[in-house]
């Protein structure tokens, strides 16, 4: 078994789960449908997963942000808008 820990900010794994919520919610997608939308661009990514996402609880790879701004149709910088404040 492997000792390593995971590198959390501010008790968080990730800094985008805020604005994929806020974003998904403006498009009016559900956690599922949203799941649904993805599978179209050849990911995975279950409902459950973008619940752990929202709310900080789950790290996430660079191409499956990329595959969430292609689904909600927005830009990496939407999906980073206002995340600097969590390195204060």
């Amino acid at each position: 078994m492997s000792n390593l820990k995971t590198k959390r900010i501010n008790g968080k794994l990730n800094i985008i789960g805020k604005n994929l919520k806020k974003y998904r919610e403006l498009r009016g997608l559900t956690q599922r449908e949203l799941s649904q939308k993805l599978e179209l661009y050849g990911l995975t990514i279950y409902h459950t997963d973008i619940h752990n996402i929202e709310h900080g609880n789950k790290t996430i790879r660079d191409y499956e942000i990329k595959g969430l701004c292609l689904a909600l149709n927005i830009s990496l910088d939407d999906i980073y808008e206002d995340t600097d404040k969590e390195y204060e």
